[in-house]
């Protein structure tokens, strides 16, 4: 059985989603990130269940993941910000450490796609995915056109697939 009889068995049904903002500097007037996530899941049928700004503390990464995995209806959770590679970029650190099935080909994908864009500094995103707590965590940068990259080009194309996947018997 292929992908494309795989997206198939998933159907088009909503998916619910949670979105994590990790930014020293946002709040919800400024969440630009979290505008546009809620607009397009919306638009698209699925639902927004929860969402979370914290500051790029490991305490409040681990909190939000925790406490959002544990919400019975979070598929997905799309965390954005806190990727990079300076000392306050931690959201990768946590997140990778507790993935339990991770997906580097997001990773992967994400950076392929950005390099296109940004070229070289592409590399400086520790964008990730995979599975934790039979929930699917995406962390990706904090750019606005970093998150549009990520949600257009990987997660929606997938999201119904992705979301089947984690709890497929078979």
């Amino acid at each position: 059985m292929g992908a494309e009889d795989h997206r198939q068995k998933a159907g088009h049904g909503p998916v619910t989603v949670a979105i994590v903002t990790v930014s020293d500097t946002r709040t919800p007037d400024t969440d630009g990130n979290k505008s546009y996530i809620e607009a397009r899941m919306t638009e698209l049928g699925h639902h927004v269940a929860a969402y979370r700004l914290i500051k790029d503390e490991p305490d409040q990464v681990a909190a939000a993941l925790n406490e959002l995995t544990a919400m019975p209806t979070v598929q997905i959770i799309l965390f954005n910000g806190g990727t990079g590679i300076s000392p306050r970029d931690t959201t990768f650190d946590v997140i990778s450490r507790l993935l339990e099935k991770p997906l580097p080909g997001f990773g992967e994908l994400f950076r392929m796609l950005s390099y296109n864009e940004v070229g070289a500094a592409a590399m400086l995103s520790r964008a990730t995915a995979g599975v934790y707590q039979n929930t699917l965590v995406v962390s990706m940068p904090g750019s606005t056109n970093a998150v549009q990259t990520a949600l257009e080009k990987l997660i929606i194309p997938e999201i119904n697939h992705l979301a089947w996947e984690i709890v497929r018997k078979s």
